[in-house]
């Protein structure tokens, strides 16, 4: 007898190897690196929008009204952004608690002698700052109750002490999980070889202090400087 087709057979198929794929190491360490890879382009993408901060206040209250009137389009990457973020941090949860079941006692390997560094060491606990830290910015700026301009709300937030204070801590948890995850990320993409990776690493650091850093000067310039988006 011939083989039967059954239908919706081909669409069993593929979310069979799709769970195959999710549920290996391999697969989730490439899914990891896939979200993460979105999540350090929004990083990207916002801290060039947010650099308008230190152009004052006219210019940063002029590029956040031309992002709220892309609408349509707004919602749609918070979506995407969303879908990311969910996706990271599951999949994130996973790996942590993999690791942890696999190997109960840590490696006694130190970062000079080419072992675990600090961001490698701490990234489940880094990734949970993050996520307080971007709680927070939501309930307090993203869906702020505020009418008025939105310097006049960046610019009260930050010249409170413990609110400057939690941005600038959440902020260098940030810069600590993206120098391990951007060096994760190269090594997922198979960008790996002795000649390099010395070089990359320095390169994901670079990248991370770059990124935590400028956002960090806003909090810190709210705080210390009474010219701050006026």
């Amino acid at each position: 007898m011939g083989s039967v087709l059954v239908p919706g057979q081909p669409r069993g198929v593929t979310m069979h190897v799709v769970r195959r794929f999710c549920g290996t190491s391999v697969g989730r360490k490439y899914i990891m690196a896939a979200s993460g890879l979105g999540l350090a382009l929004f990083l990207v993408v916002h801290l060039l929008g947010n650099s308008t901060i230190f152009f004052g206040a006219t210019t940063f209250n002029s590029y956040a009204a031309h992002l709220h009137s892309l609408a349509a389009l707004l919602r749609l990457a918070e979506i995407g952004l969303l879908l990311f973020f969910l996706v990271h941090i599951a999949f994130g949860v996973t790996l942590f608690v993999d690791n942890r079941q696999a190997r109960p006692q840590p490696y006694a390997v130190s970062t000079s002698s080419g072992g675990r560094t600090p961001g490698s060491r701490t990234m489940f606990y880094s990734g949970l700052v993050i996520l307080a830290l971007l709680l927070f910015h939501l309930i307090t700026v993203h869906f702020a109750d505020d009418h008025g301009a939105i310097s006049l709300l960046i610019r009260r937030h930050f010249a409170n002490p413990w609110i400057a204070g939690f941005y600038i801590f959440g902020l260098a948890g940030l810069g600590l999980h993206l120098s391990h995850g951007l060096w994760s990320l190269w090594q997922s993409l198979g960008i790996n070889h002795p000649l390099y990776n010395n070089l990359l690493g320095r390169g994901a650091l670079l990248a991370a202090l770059l990124i935590a850093g400028l956002f960090m000067a806003m909090p810190l310039l709210g705080l210390f400087w009474d010219g701050f988006l006026r």
